[in-house]
């Protein structure tokens, strides 16, 4: 007869297994979609279609934070039907409304780097790089009068 401990082991093991073997939920898949599109984009429609897609995720980014504002203020309205965990959940929920704020203002950022690119090859200007956005370009941008002992 197995003892506790070893049934409890034999649970958590068949729990890890399924876990490793889970599927990826859709965003995530969706995000692995477009880190594989960001990397072969080299079309005026290739570039295009990203910054929709980039568009569409910050709308849904967008929906989902007004979600979370609506959810906070019913948290702060009602914190007494809450009791002790009326703080913890005002502090879930507004880390979660700031998360998808900036993910949104960071996904806006990505459709306009795109939209630019899909423009600038549109109009046959290929003086920028179509290869990174421009925030992951680690080249040197000391401020215009600056000193050469400024720079990084």
């Amino acid at each position: 007869m197995k003892t506790k401990s070893e049934t409890a082991v034999a649970i958590l093991s068949a729990i890890a297994l399924l876990a490793s073997c889970a599927q990826m939920s859709p965003l995530e898949a969706q995000n692995e979609d477009i880190h594989k599109a960001v990397k072969n984009a080299r079309t005026y429609t290739d570039h295009d279609n990203l910054a929709k897609q980039y568009r569409n995720a910050a709308k849904e980014m967008l929906i989902k934070a007004e979600d979370q504002k609506k959810l906070l203020r019913h948290y702060e309205e009602k914190s007494y039907l809450y009791g002790r965990q009326a703080q913890d959940k005002q502090s879930y929920t507004s880390a979660l409304l700031h998360k998808y704020e900036r993910a949104a203002e960071e996904t806006l950022k990505q459709a306009a780097f795109h939209q630019r690119m899909a423009s600038e090859l549109a109009h046959g200007d290929y003086s920028t790089s179509a290869e990174t956005p421009p925030e992951r370009n680690y080249e040197n941008n000391a401020g215009i009068g600056s000193d050469s002992k400024d720079q990084i």
